[in-house]
């Protein structure tokens, strides 16, 4: 049985562990040793194995005792942007290298309340901001200095961003399923380079407490894993109002969002934005998105033309508010309290300026620069008000859209996973690679995206979008079109 335990997903291998199949001590050394096989990927950036097995331990005797959680016993990982008590957190940053919260995060406990393992805490790009996985300056476990984390699929390009890690490890197999963060698309679009499924609930579903703020507005969980049933058991246990810790959490209780899966999809309504599938899009990738609603068509689903008119308007909307909320969220990271201090300076604001110069990298503070210029008098109404204002704007076009569909489908990405190094240091490169994802996270909407198939031998994902607190109805496509293919099951070569 161990020597498969690896190619289990979350609800197989909870099974196993519910019917003493296998021990959850077993499933998390067998991963443990995994993870140590593979570090050359660099998708880790933490790992306690006396504390995985420990609470491995804990999980076979609960197990032993029968009405254990669903989640008991199974192995899962933690992009590094949740803040744990056992593991330190770094957001991949200098400036919080070997910082050790007193708590943990909401979406960590309430993990851990449902029987899940850690296994250690996983590669991002510096406070979240990238997309790409090569802005980390923390190093990986296995290395000496940071590294950018290799896609499994091809070691030469990127896994994405900023969730890079957490893709890496659920594709290369060395965890089940993994904790994300997507701000502007940081858990679809590595879940799209990487072949895996990974969803980002409605924006509050997930509470944020714990989670190292980046654009606080936009900030959300959600869960990587191989299907979309996976992600429906983890996403049960990672959502719920957490009004005393998280004011933006949405008021509404906690749901089985498996309920609906296997429903049939026979009339559901799948909008395809035009601006979707124009020229900047791949030959290859939309090949891959027309067959997959093809597929669907098949399923009984009925495709819908529709626009979304301000898609191209969604990157300097996002790159306007994202900084504007980074530059106010990242002004606690002065060396005063916690974190990195530098160590020679004439008096206080000396120590802040060269506290930031050494502990922040180049994305950081070109987002801090940019979002302390657009808040500053005389420039806060031209650039911060009209961003907010076409936020709406796009917001209100998905309600226009969704009058007319069920669900919006489309690719998560123009392109495949690029080489690394590719972009050449040119940050606009990556923020045009966001253009599908940014959309949705501004509106708040639920996204997800699913292996869809290959181009040029690099996954592609299709994303699925609903409107507002729709995850279930999301899943269950999702679901469904897992179950008439199998691109969710391929594994790269040497995995």
């Amino acid at each position: 049985m161990s020597a498969a335990i690896h190619q289990m997903g979350v609800a197989e291998l909870a099974k196993a562990l519910q019917g003493r199949k296998v021990s959850a001590v077993e499933a998390a050394r067998h991963q443990l040793d995994r993870i140590d096989q593979h570090k050359d990927l660099g998708a880790f950036v933490a790992v306690d194995e006396e504390l995985t097995l420990a609470q491995a331990r804990a999980a076979d005797e609960k197990l032993a005792a029968g009405n254990a959680p669903a989640l008991t016993g199974v192995p899962i990982a933690h992009k590094d942007i949740f803040v744990t008590t056992g593991l330190p957190t770094s957001a991949g940053s200098r400036i919080l290298a070997g910082y050790r919260s007193p708590f943990d995060a909401t979406v960590v406990r309430r993990l851990a309340e449902a029987g899940a393992v850690t296994l250690g805490k996983l590669s991002c790009d510096e406070f979240a901001m990238g997309s790409s996985n090569e802005n980390v300056a923390v190093p990986a476990v296995g290395f000496d200095k940071a590294v950018p984390v290799r896609n499994p699929w091809n070691r030469d390009r990127i896994p994405g961003g900023s969730s890079g890690g957490s893709a890496a490890a659920v594709a290369a197999r060395l965890a089940p399923a993994a904790t994300g963060t997507d701000t502007g698309g940081s858990i679809r679009q590595p879940a799209s380079f990487c072949g895996v499924t990974g969803i980002k609930p409605t924006y509050g579903r997930a509470s944020r407490y714990g989670m190292v703020a980046f654009a606080s507005s936009l900030d959300q969980a959600g869960p990587m894993a191989r299907s979309a049933e996976d992600c429906a058991l983890l996403l049960s246990a990672m959502c719920g109002p957490d009004p005393d810790r998280d004011s933006t959490s949405l008021d509404r209780p906690s749901e089985d969002f498996s309920r609906h899966l296997g429903d049939s999809l026979e009339g559901l309504r799948i909008g395809v934005p035009k601006e979707f599938l124009g020229d900047g899009v791949a030959p290859g990738v939309r090949a891959v998105v027309e067959a997959a609603l093809a597929e669907y068509e098949k399923l009984g689903a009925r495709r819908v033309e529709i626009t979304l008119p301000r898609t191209e308007l969604s990157i300097p909307v996002y790159y306007i508010i994202a900084a504007a909320e980074a530059s106010s969220n990242l002004s606690r990271f002065d060396g005063v309290k916690f974190g990195h201090r530098a160590k020679d300076y004439r008096d206080l604001a000396d120590m802040y300026a060269k506290t930031r110069e050494e502990g922040f990298g180049d994305e950081v503070k070109r987002r801090i620069m940019i979002g302390t210029y657009v808040l500053s008098h005389g420039y806060y109404d031209a650039y911060y008000l009209q961003a907010q204002k076409v936020r709406r704007m796009i917001a209100d076009d998905f309600q226009q859209a969704f009058k007319q569909c069920d669900l919006i489908a489309g690719p998560a990405a123009p392109t495949v996973a690029w080489k690394l190094g590719e972009h050449g240091g040119d940050p606009v490169a990556d923020y045009l690679a966001d253009i599908f994802t940014l959309p949705g996270s501004l509106a708040g909407l639920p996204g997800m995206s699913i292996p869809a198939g290959f181009d040029g031998g690099m996954p592609v994902g299709l994303q699925l979008l609903g409107n507002y607190c729709e995850e279930s109805r999301l899943l269950n496509a999702a679901h469904r079109f897992q179950q008439a293919t199998d691109w969710h099951q391929r594994t790269p070569a040497g995995f």
